[in-house]
């Protein structure tokens, strides 16, 4: 049974828009492509993941990733997250035999450890295992057994989406709550909570 992850990048310089008023450009840059590199780290050491597959239009991510050992898919066209990831899906579902993860890249406190735990939730197909963000709104951990079960629903609202589209089609649904992986970096409200966790390790 194998686990393949795809995990969709932004173009290092333009992601993080809402952290300009506190980040330039350049500080931005870095930030995507530290938080890049650390999960495709993870990924590649977790031993249940087979293969992992980054999607961008950023050939600088994609040639990150390949220096990883991830897989590429170049998106072009109009970017939209859903519609990508649907195409990646239809790419690699042959090979994941146990399921697809979709795991973004600005997950800073994500750990190895984290993952493993999310894994263990993972039953017999159909089933879907899902964490939010920290507000309960959005999705940032989302695998799926088969690949492609339900189509997906990122952005604004997708958590609650992606749950009722579980459930609909009978699906059993494993919500994982975990502080880490329920934080990512998307405001400077998000880059403040990480500051003080940061500060407030021993």
């Amino acid at each position: 049974m194998t686990i393949w992850a795809i995990v969709p990048v932004k173009p290092l310089r333009l992601g993080k828009s809402r952290l300009s008023g506190v980040l330039s450009d350049d500080e931005r840059a870095v930030l995507n492509r530290m938080f890049l590199e650390q999960t495709l780290d993870i990924l590649r050491t977790t031993p249940i993941v087979t293969q992992t597959l980054v999607v961008s239009r950023d050939p600088a991510a994609l040639a990150i990733a390949r220096e990883f050992g991830a897989r590429t898919v170049l998106e072009d066209g109009n970017p939209n997250l859903n519609s990508a990831l649907n195409r990646a899906t239809m790419l690699v579902k042959n090979y994941a035999g146990r399921g697809v993860l979709v795991l973004p890249a600005d997950l800073p406190l994500l750990t190895q450890g984290d993952l493993v735990e999310f894994f263990d939730h993972v039953c017999e197909p159909p089933c879907m295992v899902i964490t939010p963000d920290r507000h309960m709104d959005g999705t940032n951990a989302l695998l799926m057994a088969p690949g492609g079960l339900v189509p997906y629903a990122f952005g604004p609202g997708s958590f609650t989406r992606h749950c009722n589209h579980a459930k609909s089609i009978g699906a059993k649904l494993d919500i994982v709550r975990n502080d880490r992986i329920e934080l990512d970096l998307d405001t400077p409200d998000d880059l403040a909570l990480l500051k003080q966790i940061e500060q407030s390790k021993p």
